[in-house]
């Protein structure tokens, strides 16, 4: 059927409270703190912690209200300082994560459809009866059942990626089953950029300026959140995922129902289902619950946003990728720093 393919195009790859500046300098700190409402009180303590582990950015002056500004005890801004210093520790070591993996995949653009197979078949074992399954990074363990066959080299590059994100990792370990899921992502942002440098004619400077101004990145923040998957060290009951370049369409409609998808969630990832998407789709459109969305979607990528696309696609990856998982939100920050109360001045 006529319509870009998703790889064709891609050889890879807290109204606050304002105060003037006076009210921080060391003198006036608590000086001024009596005068000061309760909630302008815990955004001055959550300044006073930030200054004190040296890492003041983070520390809230006037803008949205923290959550946690409004708990019951005297000590809540101590701990939203602490919990925004966290978040900081966990994005930087995300940034990193994804230029490694930027970098990986960029050398071997032929892995990009193993590489989101991987990511579909590790989430897709989810069990709703059983809780059991879903994106536990259990495919490690699972390469020699036929499903899986021909995702080896795939693990392989990532295997490679994780050694060195281990080695600059200052917060333990990344599991499997958040560098499979994540790898996904890099492979479709990255394809997503290749595909509006080829609809400006290769020119990679038009494509990027293009990207930049309709493209979806900016949808990829729930996702983001989802990290702090935790690594099974068992393989997942066989006879949950498809063959997919085998099974029939009701087959695969069936799969994607038993973890709470559907034809339209099928029909956008077709670029997961094996390395031919045209094939894919020609099936897809056979079946009349499929097809609206897979012509949906073929002309979506048409359109130089190709928002419909890409965000519904961004959607379903987003769930699937939290299958079966409870993140650990503090996951990879680094050791708590102990502090000697004794040596406080008050």
């Amino acid at each position: 059927m006529a319509g870009a393919n998703f790889l064709s195009t891609a050889p890879l790859v807290a109204h606050g409270v304002a105060a003037s500046s006076s009210i921080w300098t060391p003198t006036r700190r608590f000086e001024c703190a009596a005068g000061l409402t309760l909630r302008a009180r815990r955004l001055l303590l959550i300044k006073s912690v930030c200054n004190s582990v040296g890492d003041n950015s983070l520390a809230p002056a006037s803008g949205p209200p923290l959550e946690m500004i409004d708990g019951s005890t005297r000590f809540s801004g101590v701990a939203t300082a602490a919990d925004l210093i966290e978040r900081r520790q966990r994005s930087e070591f995300q940034s990193k994560i994804k230029d490694t993996l930027y970098v990986a995949i960029k050398a071997k653009p032929e892995l990009v459809p193993s590489l989101l197979t991987l990511a579909l078949n590790d989430a897709i074992t989810y069990d709703k009866a059983t809780k059991t399954g879903g994106a536990n990074g259990s495919i490690r363990l699972e390469t020699s059942r036929p499903e899986n066959s021909g995702l080896s080299a795939a693990l392989d590059l990532l295997t490679e990626a994780k050694k060195e994100i281990d080695s600059f990792s200052k917060g333990g370990p990344i599991s499997f089953a958040d560098l499979i899921q994540f790898a996904a992502q890099s492979a479709l942002k990255r394809s997503f950029l290749d595909a509006a440098i080829a609809k400006c004619g290769g020119n990679e400077e038009k494509g990027r300026t293009l990207y930049s101004a309709y493209g979806s990145n900016g949808q990829w923040g729930l996702f983001d959140k989802t990290f702090g998957r935790a690594d099974t060290e068992e393989a997942d009951p066989e006879g949950r995922v498809p063959e997919w370049s085998k099974a029939s369409v009701q087959e695969m409609k069936d799969r994607f129902v038993a973890v709470g998808l559907g034809p339209r969630q099928l029909a956008v990832m077709s670029a997961f289902l094996g390395p031919d998407q045209a094939a894919t789709e020609e099936r897809l459109i056979a079946d009349p619950d499929c097809r609206p969305w897979v012509e949906k979607y073929q002309r979506s990528r048409e359109t130089v946003s190709r928002t419909d696309y890409e965000v519904d696609l961004i959607t379903t990856l987003t769930k699937l990728s939290s299958l079966g998982q409870k993140i650990n939100y503090e996951a990879y920050t680094y050791p708590k720093q102990k502090i000697d109360l004794g040596k406080l001045k008050l």
